[in-house]
C-alpha cells in the first residue's frame, strides 16, 4: 500500500507562483511513475505532468515551460513548482503514484488562481 498526501495549495494572483507537495509514504520501493491531475468543476480529471523512477519528465502542453514537476527520493516527495498562474490553472491538484499493479491516488487539494 501507498498513502499519498498532497500540500500547499491555496489562493494566488494571476501570474503568480504555487508549490504543491506530495508526501508519499508505505510501500515506496514499489513505486515507478508519479504524477500530478487536476480537475476543475464541471470538467473531467486531465493529467498535468509526470515523473518516471529515472528522472524523465513530461507536460500538458499547457503548462510546458511555466510547471516543473521534480521527485526528491531521500524525502519521499513530489512537487510541482507552478509559476506564471493563469486563471485556467484553477482546480483540484491530485498526485497519483503508480506501482506494477496498481495506481494510489491523495486526496486532493485546492489551487486558486483570481484577483
Amino acid at each position: 500500500q501507498v498513502q499519498l498526501a498532497e500540500s500547499g495549495g491555496g489562493l494566488v494572483q494571476p501570474g503568480g507562483s504555487l508549490r504543491l507537495s506530495c508526501a508519499a509514504s508505505g510501500s515506496i520501493s514499489s513505486i515507478n511513475t508519479m504524477a500530478w491531475y487536476r480537475q476543475a468543476p464541471g470538467n473531467q480529471r486531465e493529467y498535468v505532468a509526470g515523473i518516471t523512477s529515472g528522472g524523465t519528465t513530461n507536460y500538458k502542453d499547457s503548462v510546458k515551460g511555466r510547471f516543473t514537476i521534480s521527485r526528491d527520493g531521500a524525502k519521499n516527495t513530489l512537487y510541482l513548482q507552478m509559476n506564471s498562474l493563469k486563471p485556467d490553472d484553477t482546480a483540484v491538484y491530485y498526485c497519483k503514484a503508480q506501482t506494477r499493479f496498481r495506481a494510489y491516488w491523495g486526496q486532493g487539494i485546492q489551487v486558486t488562481v483570481s484577483s
